[in-house]
């Protein structure tokens, strides 16, 4: 049961950062009303799409109902799709949700109304570049630890050397040149020499704002390098 847990935890955070769609039948039948995924469901707040393209937000009640941030029974029709709520998505509504969720004493088994918000400034679209990341130092150990989260070591080049890490996923493209690079044999921690978006079109919010998070986790803890 908790290594069921462990995966579904990791299924249910993708869901919520790739936008993955259940029908409101799928939803009950799979999510709220499975015996081991139900409770995990019940701590996270979900998003109901209308057909009208508008959403309403809720979570799943102890008895198996939805309701709204005030409480109120929320009806959800069949062909609504439902989807695990960024709060990108929930705007002003997170700090609603999350007096309920401190009200109620429901805590979060991954990171969802608390997690952060982040986006690209003007200058960074209009260059393609994230230069408030280069010239950082880096653990090796934390930038190998992205690789759970989507991104890709570079092949290596000469002597082994690995040069680039990358994000590759849909909506937010990401390439850094690291400096010295990554040995095989004997890994050394790094320092972001560039930093760029592969492309600055059909960028997706929430993608961008998983990234630079994940970008701004790996260089909390360091300093400016020598240039």
């Amino acid at each position: 049961m908790r290594t069921v847990a462990v995966d579904q935890l990791a299924r249910l955070e993708r869901a919520m950062v790739t936008g993955r769609c259940w029908t409101a039948a799928e939803f009950r039948d799979h999510l709220s009303g499975h015996p081991l995924v139900g409770h995990l469901v019940r701590r996270l707040v979900w998003l109901a799409e209308r057909e009208d393209g508008t959403a309403v937000s809720f979570r799943v009640a102890e008895d198996g109902t939805f309701a709204d941030a005030a409480d109120e029974i929320v009806t959800v029709a069949d062909t609504a799709g439902i989807r695990a709520a960024h709060p990108l998505h929930l705007g002003d509504e997170v700090k609603a949700w999350s007096e309920v969720f401190a009200d109620y004493e429901i805590m979060q088994p991954f990171e969802q109304l608390a997690r952060p918000v982040l986006a690209l400034t003007e200058g960074e679209r209009e260059t393609g570049r994230l230069s408030r990341f280069e010239g950082l130092w880096v653990p090796v150990g934390d930038l190998l630890g992205l690789v759970r989260r989507g991104w890709e070591r570079g092949a290596p080049m000469d002597a082994g050397i690995e040069n680039e890490f990358s994000h590759t996923g849909t909506g937010c493209g990401v390439v850094i040149d690291l400096d010295p690079g990554i040995s095989v044999g004997d890994p050394e921690d790094q320092i972001f020499r560039r930093v760029r978006l592969v492309s600055t079109r059909d960028l997706d919010p929430v993608a961008v704002s998983e990234v630079l998070a994940d970008l701004a986790r790996v260089t909390a803890r360091t300093e400016e390098a020598t240039r």
